[in-house]
């Protein structure tokens, strides 16, 4: 088990609340506190800790200390504890302020904020830091169960290829040989990458946005961009700002396995944008639903799968104070 921190009470309010996902990072995050928790009080100073023991603790943790009056909630974990700790502070209503403490395997929301990866430079960007004030997505769509849902989301969302990988990388890894359990996580996600590409075919989906007539669309990965990486560093959205009031739209549209592995390569750089079969554009609001109305398409909300189309995507400006580094080399995209 994971060990808490002397001195680090989450009862006392005035103190920043760290909530912990000890199986993020494939369980690096749970083998790492000791030694993670003594760096971020050694660099930032004292604090409160909870773990989270399942799926959506993280909201009800967040939510719960914002109406109790925590002023600063840091998420440590991958995308999926960063999304879960945001959707909290911001269903409270409460002035509440948010930090990132990046273990996951992912970490693209750090990048677009220009967190530093290493414990001991993001708690020293946590202590000296400035507070952004940014953008976030909200969605409603159907759950697993076909029942209405909502969801608010900073990073970026999806429909495609990407929930695919999401979906056999949680389905079990078979990497449990691996000594290092995020060796075992990135081995994990690249595998199922090239499998899910290999058999990639397109989806059809209808698309309304800003109110215009609607499009049907053939689509490898529809991508909803409130920030500018996905998928393991991938720059999907160069254009993206976190402050504008608006998402990039990206349309990664009928590529073969062939030519999706030939162009990875500017996935990374960002300049798949100018191919001719990607096409993007900025908007308030999209409705997505499925081409075929028997099909059942999943959503991907920053890295984790909660349901599936039909969705609205709404961007709702100025949801939620972060703390971003003093000197931002992302800074561009505020």
């Amino acid at each position: 088990m994971a060990k808490k921190p002397l001195n680090t009470s989450p009862s006392d309010i005035s103190l920043p609340l760290v909530i912990v996902n000890p199986r993020s990072a494939s369980g690096s995050t749970q083998d790492n506190w000791a030694s993670n928790a003594a760096e971020l009080r050694a660099h930032f100073g004292p604090f409160g800790v909870e773990f989270t023991k399942g799926p959506e603790d993280a909201i009800a943790i967040a939510e719960s200390e914002a109406r109790s009056g925590r002023k600063f909630i840091i998420a440590c974990g991958g995308d999926g504890t960063i999304n879960e700790v945001a959707n909290g502070i911001i269903r409270s209503g409460c002035d509440v302020e948010m930090g990132v403490l990046p273990s996951g395997t992912g970490g693209d929301f750090r990048r677009t904020l220009g967190m530093p990866n290493s414990v001991r430079e993001a708690s020293v960007a946590l202590r000296n830091g400035k507070t952004k004030v940014i953008d976030a997505g909200k969605i409603h769509f159907l759950d697993h169960h076909g029942k209405a849902a909502e969801r608010f989301f900073v990073n970026v969302s999806s429909v495609g290829l990407s929930s695919s990988i999401i979906e056999r990388v949680k389905s079990g890894n078979g990497f449990d040989w691996l000594p290092i359990p995020s060796v075992r996580g990135r081995a994990n996600f690249a595998v199922s990458t090239l499998r899910e590409v290999i058999d990639v075919k397109p989806l059809n989906i209808r698309v309304r946005i800003d109110g215009a007539p609607e499009k049907t669309l053939q689509t490898v990965n529809f991508c909803v961009a409130n920030a500018r990486y996905f998928g393991g560093g991938m720059l999907i959205a160069p254009e993206a700002k976190l402050t504008d009031g608006l998402f990039e739209v990206v349309n990664v549209g009928d590529m073969g396995a062939a030519r999706i592995i030939a162009m990875a390569h500017t996935l990374y750089r960002g300049t798949h944008i100018h191919l001719h079969d990607v096409g993007s554009t900025v908007a308030k609001r999209i409705e997505v639903s499925a081409g075929d109305p028997n099909a059942e398409i999943h959503i991907e909300i920053d890295g984790e799968l909660p349901g599936r189309l039909p969705a609205i995507f709404e961007i709702i400006p100025n949801a939620l104070r972060i703390r971003v580094p003093k000197a931002n080399p992302a800074g561009f995209c505020f």
